[in-house]
């Protein structure tokens, strides 16, 4: 998976997306840092299936809006297991479902806090440690974007689509910015995908009623969306970077 055996650190990754994608790398041999921000029981149960397929996890408590906390979780990364070499910024929170007239302005903060600082503090801190002008191995960073960047989110969450919109503007800057260090800068943008999110956004009906909408006519799953962050981890993608892929049933 990374080329020279160091880390993957795969933030919000104790449930969904996340912890699909760290149980995907941790089965293929890549030392995992499985980030949360509250849930701790959840994130060492995927250390415990990482483990227990012969793969090498640790869990790390890091939340996304706070700057120390995620120095710290590089910091924690890095004497666990010597070096990073990959990082997928998967933690994010959608605000909830509010039209822009209704919306909050601490749900706004809050929004692009999470999903935009904290991924490009992290991708800062990914830099440092990755980049072969300062030492580092080269490696890779894998932003998970959404689908509704493109489509907008009218009527549901705007507020959730702007910040994912910064994120592929900031995937596409920061890939060119680095693409002669060594580090490769792509997203994953999914579309309906079969996890809580829906539910903890309050419309747990929100995947029966859109699947129609889809041109497959379902949902995806969460390990459908790893094996797309894993392949842009690998050296099968190395001539891949500043790319937004997006997993969504054709939507």
């Amino acid at each position: 998976m990374v080329r020279n055996g160091g880390a993957v650190i795969v933030t919000g990754a104790s449930r969904g997306i996340g912890a699909a994608v760290a149980r995907l790398i941790g089965s293929q041999g890549t030392p995992v840092v499985v980030n949360y921000s509250a849930a701790q029981s959840t994130a060492e149960a995927v250390v415990a299936e990482i483990e227990a397929g012969g793969g090498r996890a640790v869990a790390i408590r890091a939340d996304m809006r706070r700057e120390d906390e995620i120095v710290g979780l590089f910091e924690a990364a890095v004497s666990e297991f010597g070096r990073i070499e990959g990082l997928v910024n998967n933690a994010g929170v959608t605000g909830g479902f509010a039209r822009v007239e209704d919306v909050l302005a601490e749900t706004i903060e809050d929004v692009l806090s999470v999903n935009v600082r904290g991924l490009i503090l992290c991708s800062r801190e990914a830099v440092k440690h990755m980049s072969i002008q300062r030492g580092g191995k080269g490696g890779a960073i894998v932003n998970i974007s959404s689908l509704v960047a493109r489509t907008g989110g009218g009527g549901e969450w705007v507020h959730y689509a702007a910040s994912k919109g910064a994120v592929n503007s900031f995937t596409i800057g920061l890939a060119r910015e680095v693409a002669d260090e060594g580090i490769r800068v792509n997203a994953v943008a999914p579309g309906l995908i079969d996890t809580e999110l829906h539910a903890t956004s309050g419309r747990p009906e929100r995947l029966k009623e859109m699947a129609p909408t889809i041109p497959m006519k379902r949902a995806g799953s969460a390990e459908e969306v790893a094996r797309a962050v894993a392949w842009l981890l690998s050296d099968a993608a190395s001539y891949t970077t500043g790319t937004i892929l997006e997993v969504g049933g054709g939507r």
